[in-house]
């Protein structure tokens, strides 16, 4: 029985595992690849997943999809050859065909890991783990892309790597920066920052938007999206990576591009990626220079404007292990081999793993919604309360002690937030669940309601209502699917 790492990718997955040494490996698809694009062809017959749905990605009418991992956790659904699909029933396609093309290479799944960014919400993270279970994937546990990433880089050390180190995962689809430090084999996740919506795919958005423009300028021409589509922008992206300038075939007409017109177009997206960086060592309580080093993850970091900006941020030249392609995904089969049945591992791959451990915090901050006692029906005094704050080390397990408003209270409207930033405007902050705590009639205000959070090493949320005098409690779920937000009675509200 195998262990699979899968690299869960806007644009490309990969998968790896851990040999008989105990190393971890790239696992190659049907086709022969370390990577399959995230990509689907829904032609009528069969599904083709990969390289063949890729090239009829943006053919208009062709019933191909890809980037639906930026939809992960939302009510987005494709229509698709007249089937309507999620983004999780999209991903679990594309994790069988995964899981099928790795087995046919080294034979049965036993364990496995599936990453996600690190600034993912807790209902796309539930939406990946609900992918990958419908998927025929016995999976327990997920790890953010970055950590998987350090787990890689640190493994790959020889115990050489100590100190703090910055993790810079810039991918097809999403931007993570987690600070870490690394001793031996033992990682700490210190802070971490991000966006979900900035990668690659922005970039030959980018890119294609400049050939647009330059096109009626020089022709007088308006070009639709599909006369110069994001994966002829991808290809000329590359080019650009490697060359100051290239010539583009548009229509049968020559186009001249150079890497100084892709650098203007991408300067606001780099911008981000610096501000956010800085994020990240201000909650770390570090400097540019405490960093040790900083490890190179995902494909969108070969860019040389990128590397540009990683040099002036952190005033040293990143380091970029192996391929960058796959770091997230070797580093993830690590993770599987450490969080799994130890009695499946031979003793090679016990030793390999055995000195490892892995101390994760949260990305989010999680909180309910409360009210001021003092003005109990006043709109303007509902508030976000903080339960557990971002940068808590997980697992963990936090309980807050509220209050009921009124007399003869029989229900509390329960409510969980989320936010990025430490926010108590309600205006502000995104509900994830909603339910109700119901309680026992004729008492008087006043009476203690306990909230409790706790979120699991395998980055999930679990929390509890709780009123304290009789007992009676929600527990609640936040799998997908589950309650949002809609109008309710304020006078449900608890307060502090």
């Amino acid at each position: 029985m195998a262990f699979f790492g899968i690299d869960l990718g806007t644009t490309f997955c990969s998968v790896a595992t851990i040999d008989e040494t105990g190393r971890p490996v790239s696992i190659s698809n049907e086709a022969g690849s370390n990577s399959t694009p995230s990509c689907i062809l829904f032609d009528g017959s069969d599904t083709p997943v990969g390289e063949v749905a890729r090239k009829q990605l943006f053919v208009p009418g062709a019933n191909a999809i890809g980037r639906f991992k930026r939809d992960m956790g939302t009510s987005k659904t494709y229509e698709l050859d007249g089937n309507t699909l999620t983004p999780t029933e999209l991903s679990c396609l594309l994790l069988r065909k995964l899981k099928e093309d790795a087995e046919k290479m080294v034979g049965p799944c036993g364990e496995a890991v599936v990453t996600i960014p690190a600034n993912f919400a807790n209902e796309a993270r539930e939406a990946t783990l609900a992918a990958a279970r419908s998927a025929g994937l016995n999976v327990k546990y997920i790890v953010n892309e970055p950590t998987a990433a350090a787990l890689y880089y640190a493994f790959n050390g020889d115990a050489k790597v100590s100190g703090n180190y910055a993790i810079y995962d810039l991918g097809g689809g999403t931007f993570d920066i987690s600070i870490v430090k690394i001793n031996g084999q033992d990682v700490e996740v210190l802070a971490t920052d991000g966006v979900s919506k900035l990668g690659g795919d922005d970039f030959d958005r980018a890119l294609q938007l400049v050939v647009q423009k330059k096109f009626l300028a020089l022709h007088g021409e308006t070009l639709d999206d599909a006369d110069f589509d994001r994966n002829e922008a991808e290809e000329q992206k590359k080019s650009l990576s490697k060359r100051d300038s290239v010539k583009a075939r548009v229509n049968r007409k020559n186009i001249e591009l150079t890497r100084s017109e892709f650098e203007e177009a991408l300067s606001s997206f780099i911008a981000q990626t610096e501000m956010l960086c800085e994020s990240a060592l201000e909650q770390a309580g570090l400097e540019p220079s405490d960093i040790e080093a900083v490890f190179l993850a995902g494909g969108s970091t070969r860019i040389p404007l990128v590397k540009e900006s990683v040099k002036r941020t952190f005033n040293k030249e990143p380091i970029a292990g192996a391929n960058v392609d796959f770091v997230v995904s070797l580093g993830a089969a690590l993770y599987a081999a450490h969080k799994g049945d130890p009695s499946k591992l031979s003793s090679a791959q016990r030793n390999s793993i055995e000195k490892m451990s892995v101390e994760e915090r949260t990305s989010k901050y999680f909180g309910t919604l409360s009210m001021d006692s003092e003005n109990a029906r006043s709109e303007s005094r509902l508030s976000n309360s903080i339960i557990i704050p971002k940068g808590e080390v997980i697992p963990c397990e936090i309980t807050k002690s509220f209050s009921t408003i009124q007399d003869g209270q029989t229900a509390v409207n329960c409510k969980v937030t989320e936010s990025g930033t430490p926010e108590t405007d309600p205006r502000f902050v995104k509900i994830i669940w909603e339910g109700e705590l119901e309680l026992p009639p004729g008492r008087d205000a006043g009476q203690e309601v306990t909230v409790t959070f706790g979120y699991d090493d395998n980055q999930t949320m679990n929390c509890r209502f709780l009123d304290v005098g009789s007992k009676k409690e929600t527990v609640v779920d936040l799998s997908p699917g589950s309650a949002k937000m809609d109008s309710s009675n304020i006078d449900k509200f608890t307060v502090e």
